[in-house]
């Protein structure tokens, strides 16, 4: 990554003049992030936010006050650096250009330096020790957000292998925040901000910070949502002061933790600046909802077993909290699932059996069929065969966890029209009555036609194509969902799902 950024024509010292917030973790860094980036711009800094992966627009990843780059700024910036390598290339060398990740970094540096931006929040990639964004020798700030199992074929398969790989991006003489962790893990996380001289703390519940005040109100769903804005308050009060800033809240007397392994992060008074921080953050995709007529979309991209986890208390609290149908008025509930990677679908399908779905849907990360203009949310890495295979694994794991599992001869293939793959793939012949009928789309666009039956007013998308009915569960489920007086849809198990979904439900994204 070094020679990278020399070969774009920048110094690792050059990125000291950034004053970097650098922030790790397996479930709710991106969240962590937002609430920091929209905090410190509350204070009239200029801000840049690089974050991953984007929904529906690569421009999302490279942020200026809060707001992807526009398309002529990417456009300039792509082209410079892809020249600037290109001209510097070593003709020994058979690799002349980096990596999708590591060029966007590399680009994300050269906007933030370009702008002039103040600070710069940058959210690890995948890990910490070996990112490529842990080229950062002097942040101003270091957070790790919850953690858990994931890339677990790049990082390890214990909770206390990726500690170690999250630890790596703790500096010498850098302050750093963890949220509460499982023991194991955090001693880990102890132990590698020991070996640098890192000053570690535990960030105190948001309910300290609260007591004797008015409750904070955060723009995010979810009670999860309360330990990543806790994390950023203290990055966000620790980058001030670092910076002689005045106004960040006044320290409050606080008991201390003797069970705890780290000294505790202060206590403090949130100013109005992080209260209305954390009221006005946005961040798509995260336990967002959208209402659209009968229809109710819950959008979290959880990917992890405690992230759905934490998606299937929101989504029973959002439930529980809408205004209540009589008895007679019928409601639906249904999730649109995909899981991707080396993640393993069935403990996370498990997690979701308690929300009582009517009906699963499943399939792949793509909007349409073909790929054109889609480019954004395309995956060069895996066919479409591959991913429809394992859209009917989901399934067939989610019969499984049926009352009564479907035997192989109870299920069949629609045969393709002539115009192209099947839009309906596969789905049971004779769905248990007190079971989820199930179904398999080839993409999103498919997916939410069948979903909305044309009574979403926002969603647009082309005309139906002629097997979407094909199969009597389709054709049954159709009717329901027209004559349902809401119709409650799950959209989680991939950010690249939501982003999808997200595309089609508000076009202005795109744009």
């Amino acid at each position: 990554m070094k020679l990278y950024l020399a070969r774009s024509g920048l110094q690792v010292e050059d990125l000291d003049q950034l004053n970097i917030i650098h922030v790790t973790g397996t479930k709710g860094k991106g969240s962590t992030c937002a609430f920091t980036e929209r905090i410190l711009r509350n204070y009239g800094l200029k801000t840049g936010f690089f974050s991953s992966p984007h929904l529906v627009q690569v421009r999302e990843r490279i942020r200026i006050n809060g707001q992807p780059i526009s398309p002529e700024h990417f456009t300039k910036h792509f082209w410079r650096l892809y020249h600037r390598l290109e001209e510097t290339k070593d003709s020994s060398s058979c690799v002349s250009m980096p990596a999708y990740f590591r060029f966007l970094t590399l680009m994300a540096f050269h906007v933030f330096l370009q702008e002039k931006v103040d600070l710069a929040v940058v959210e690890v990639g995948i890990g910490g020790a070996y990112d490529c964004t842990n080229i950062i020798r002097k942040p101003v700030v270091c957070g790790v957000s919850s953690l858990g199992i994931d890339h677990t074929s790049l990082l390890g398969d214990t909770m206390e292998k990726i500690a170690w790989q999250k630890g790596g991006i703790f500096k010498h003489g850098v302050p750093a925040f963890t949220v509460p962790q499982p023991d194991g893990p955090l001693a880990v996380l102890r132990e590698r901000a020991e070996q640098i001289s890192c000053p570690l703390y535990l960030c105190p519940p948001l309910e300290a910070l609260e007591e004797g005040e008015p409750p904070l109100t955060l723009g995010l769903e979810g009670e999860h949502q309360r330990a990543n804005a806790a994390l950023a308050l203290q990055l966000a009060r620790c980058w001030l002061q670092r910076k002689d800033h005045q106004g960040i809240g006044e320290l409050k007397a606080s008991r201390p933790s003797l069970l705890c392994q780290l000294p505790l992060a202060p206590v403090f008074q949130p100013t109005s600046h992080m209260r209305h921080g954390l009221r006005d953050t946005e961040w798509p995709g995260r336990t967002q909802t959208l209402r659209r007529g009968p229809l109710t979309w819950y959008l979290d991209g959880a990917h992890t077993s405690s992230s759905v986890q934490a998606c299937v208390r929101w989504f029973r609290q959002a439930l529980h909290r809408r205004p209540k149908s009589g008895p007679e008025v019928p409601e639906v509930r249904v999730l649109l699932f995909n899981s991707t990677g080396d993640r393993d679908p069935a403990p996370l399908l498990k997690l979701l059996r308690p929300c009582q779905f009517d009906y699963a849907v499943f399939c792949p990360n793509l909007t349409e069929v073909s790929s054109t203009d889609n480019a954004d949310q395309q995956n060069f890495m895996v066919t479409l065969d591959q991913v429809l295979l394992r859209c009917l694994e989901h399934q067939q794991h989610w019969s499984r966890l049926d009352e009564e599992a479907a035997s192989p001869d109870l299920w069949s293939t629609p045969g393709p029209e002539a115009g192209g793959p099947a839009s309906l793939l596969l789905a049971p012949r004779l769905p248990h009555a007190h079971g989820t009928s199930s179904l398999v789309f080839s993409c999103i666009s498919h997916a939410l036609q069948w979903i909305s039956q044309g009574r979403d007013p926002d969603l647009q998308t082309p005309s139906s194509p002629r097997d979407l009915l094909a199969h009597p569960v389709a054709s049954s489920g159709a009717s329901v969902l027209r004559e349902a007086a809401a119709v409650h849809v799950l959209v989680t198990g991939s950010l690249h799902l939501v982003g999808g979904v997200l595309k089609l439900l508000d076009p202005s994204l795109s744009q």
